[in-house]
């Protein structure tokens, strides 16, 4: 450590002397448009595990390298070419009538009885259990279509891929529009592509000789839905099974309804001059009458609308929509660094908050794979909300994140009648839910509880961007609420005077039996962070502190620390000794080895300022989690949240290290996207070499989380000083905009 001490004193004098470009937050106005497009994605073959994503915030389309979605065969099963929304759900029938009790069981609760909880042993449970299955799986996303060329060679049978070559594409981020040129049957194909701004539509616009010819048009394709919903929902087996109707027509349009158990949802397909035949019990065909040019527009919508659109003016309207999403939200420029990492984490920074603007802007919260494919059927983690969302509000872009924080006002009297069957107050929010609010079974989901605090973290950001009567009035009983939970759920153990968490409780770190964990150290700081934040609320309200969550405020049990490192919880005294064994060490496979998963104790001085936290033992306890931990088994926001805790110490060296840290679930692909990939002694050939599974093709908390990590090592957090606290001043020049601190 000394060693360590003594090299970042000799090269932050050497960086002194020289003048080497230094981190700063610099003067002159960021040349905006050309940061973004010097990071635009350019392919020129497919990458397997890389379609580009458009979308608005409320509809995404994933498009192969023809510009729309012709070949989904060629990419990986984890990369299914979806059209899916943020309204697009569905449930299998429920013959049975299940409810929400069928899947819960009482949980005995120290000094409070036994209590419902959605709780299954095991996945084996589920498959005896159909009530179990059925509230799992139901609701569910879908995918609403398919979006394809029509592709014919002269003899008139459909072309497959080798047919195609000269393959080029480049995603315009500044006008979020793709472009995808190449060649077939000896001519050139160009299409360009984009979702509407202002309405769920795919707009397509193609040029080729081929157009007047027949031989390129559009095939749009609706899907059933099929019984294994991850990660492609779409079923294209059991054209019975779903009905497409055609409910109204005009000269270049029509529009259908289409039908799936009791989800109902229509689409507009317009084409000015264009002809439109069905093709198929579930498709249509769309050919240019005459010319070299196709402009189509393909709409999903929860209710009818008519099938027309103006071109030019919805293209002016979605480039104008993503001019302004670059101009007027935060931006960082390190351009002018010598650190040779640099580009990379620009890129990295840059693609995220497209990706952002995509997948996590919605009303509801988003899933862990937004609407780029499905995990967990679709539903929302709401544990993973801030990871997904927080940044939005520090970045300039606090509207964002308040389209989705309506949710929680929808919710909430069901999550009041929730924490009233746990007999306690306020408000009890689930882990794991679709748009009902309702807690999916799981033999972990129900135990989970860092989730709780969650709603006032993110008021207090809204609030922070936004200061005014508007926001405290818009969230003040959803803050209210929720720190009512986090004051009566606590548990006040006589033994010793102190309020403690659990059990039943599942930390962060989700490798603890819930049935024996008390006081995970994270879960401590950050109710108490809750609590103390709530009571500002109350103040700025003109409403006195509530006595009672002082009480558990300063009873509250301390974190858990042994031998000068923090503990995960307060149950695993042994932690760091069985950690650093050679049977455990970096290698956390046996049973006895909890050194993977999340390192969450470090949030308490990372995420939050957590009260109390003793930066010596927690500088240590870093220290520790970089010699043992396994990272093979950490998640993609994990390194942002590690960099987000070693900036509060006072190390940005460590920040940017770990930020960029070369592990496999740390892997940024050239959309921007992180896979999530697991261990598996058995796996050979896969895209993350022998011993690795991949799970999915990307995990937009790690996105969310750079971007969150990076806002707050450029803007700071209270009580840091000089500019950009978190960038070393060797090697890196941070140039920044419209970017708030954190708490």
């Amino acid at each position: 450590m000394r060693c360590r001490v003594f090299r970042k004193a000799i090269t932050a004098a050497i960086a002194a002397v020289l003048g080497l470009a230094s981190a700063t937050v610099a003067a002159a106005p960021i040349d905006r448009p050309a940061l973004v497009a010097r990071h635009d994605p350019v392919f020129t073959a497919i990458d397997r595990h890389a379609p580009v994503m458009l979308g608005n915030g409320a509809l995404g389309f994933t498009a192969d390298i023809t510009g729309l979605q012709t070949f989904p065969e060629q990419y990986a099963p984890t990369s299914p070419l979806l059209t899916m929304a943020q309204w697009a759900w569905h449930s299998f029938p429920n013959p049975r009538g299940y409810t929400a009790a069928d899947g819960e069981v009482l949980v005995p609760v120290p000094g409070r009885g036994r209590q419902p909880y959605a709780y299954m042993r095991d996945f084996a449970e589920a498959a005896q259990r159909p009530a179990l299955a059925w509230l799992r799986e139901n609701p569910h996303r879908i995918s609403l279509g398919r979006v394809a060329l029509a592709l014919t060679l002269p003899d008139g049978t459909p072309a497959t891929f080798a047919a195609i070559s000269d393959t080029r594409q480049r995603l315009d981020l500044w006008t979020g529009t793709l472009h995808s040129d190449f060649r077939f049957a000896g001519a050139p194909v160009s299409v360009v592509t984009r979702v509407d701004a202002g309405r769920d539509a795919v707009l397509v616009e193609i040029r080729s000789p081929l157009v007047a010819t027949g031989q390129v048009g559009i095939d749009v394709r609706y899907p059933g839905v099929a019984a294994g919903l991850n990660p492609d929902p779409s079923d294209w087996n059991h054209p019975d099974a779903h009905r497409t109707i055609v409910t109204g027509r005009v000269p270049g349009g029509l529009t259908v309804r289409r039908q799936i158990d009791g989800t109902t949802y229509y689409s507009a397909l317009a084409a000015a001059g264009a002809v439109i035949r069905p093709a198929g019990p579930h498709g249509f065909r769309i050919l240019a009458r005459s010319g070299d040019r196709l402009v189509a527009s393909i709409s999903f919508e929860q209710t009818a609308l008519p099938a027309r659109f103006d071109e030019a003016a919805r293209a002016a309207a979605t480039t104008e929509h993503w001019r302004d999403y670059w101009t007027k939200g935060g931006m960082i420029d390190l351009s002018g660094s010598t650190d040779r990492r640099a580009p990379e984490l620009e890129r990295r920074i840059v693609l995220s908050q497209y990706l952002a603007a995509i997948n996590q802007a919605g009303a509801v919260p988003p899933q862990e794979e937004g609407l780029f494919s499905n995990s967990w059927n679709g539903k929302f983690h709401l544990e993973m909300h801030p990871w997904h969302a927080a940044h939005f509000a520090i970045w300039g872009r606090p509207e964002l994140l308040e389209r989705s924080l309506g949710w929680y006002r929808a919710a909430l009297p069901g999550a009041m009648a929730d924490a009233r069957r746990h007999r306690v107050d306020g408000a009890w929010w689930p882990k794991m839910s679709g748009p009902e609010g309702r807690s999916s079974p799981s033999p972990i989901n129900p135990f989970i509880m860092w989730q709780q605090p969650h709603p006032i973290y993110l008021a207090e950001l809204a609030w922070r961007a936004q200061p005014d009567k508007a926001t405290l009035a818009r969230h003040a009983e959803i803050v209210e609420q929720t720190a009512r939970l986090l004051a009566s759920w606590p548990r006040l153990d006589p033994a010793t005077g102190r309020y403690s968490l659990g059990p039943p409780i599942i930390p962060v770190q989700e490798n603890h039996d819930p049935m024996t964990t008390v006081d995970p150290a994270f879960e401590l700081a950050y109710f108490r962070w809750g609590l103390e934040t709530a009571q500002a609320w109350r103040v700025r309200r003109g409403l006195a502190r509530d006595a009672g969550w002082d009480r558990v405020i300063a009873g509250l049990a301390p974190l858990p620390v042994r031998d000068g490192l923090y503990l995960p919880v307060a149950t695993a005294p042994d932690f760091w000794r069985v950690s650093a064994s050679a049977a455990c060490r970096r290698n956390a496979v046996l049973p006895q080895c909890l050194n993977r998963d999340h390192p969450s104790f470090l949030m308490a001085h990372g995420l939050i300022a957590g009260a109390g936290v003793d930066a010596a033992a927690m500088r240590a306890t870093l220290a520790a989690t970089d010699a043992d931990w396994d990272l093979r088994q950490t998640w993609g926001w994990d390194f942002p949240m590690i960099a987000m805790t070693a900036a509060r110490l006072g190390d940005p060296e460590a920040a940017i290290d770990w930020l960029l840290r070369a592990e496999v679930n740390n892997q940024w692909g050239p959309t921007g996207m992180t896979p999530r990939v697991a261990l598996d002694p058995a796996a050979r050939g896969g895209p993350d070499g022998p011993g690795f599974v991949r799970v999915a093709d990307t995990y937009f908390p790690s996105n969310g989380a750079l971007l969150l990590a990076v806002g707050m090592m450029a803007a700071g957090w209270d009580g840091a000083e000089g500019p950009a606290p978190g960038f070393p001043r060797a090697g890196w020049q941070v140039r920044s905009e419209n970017i708030r601190p954190l708490p």
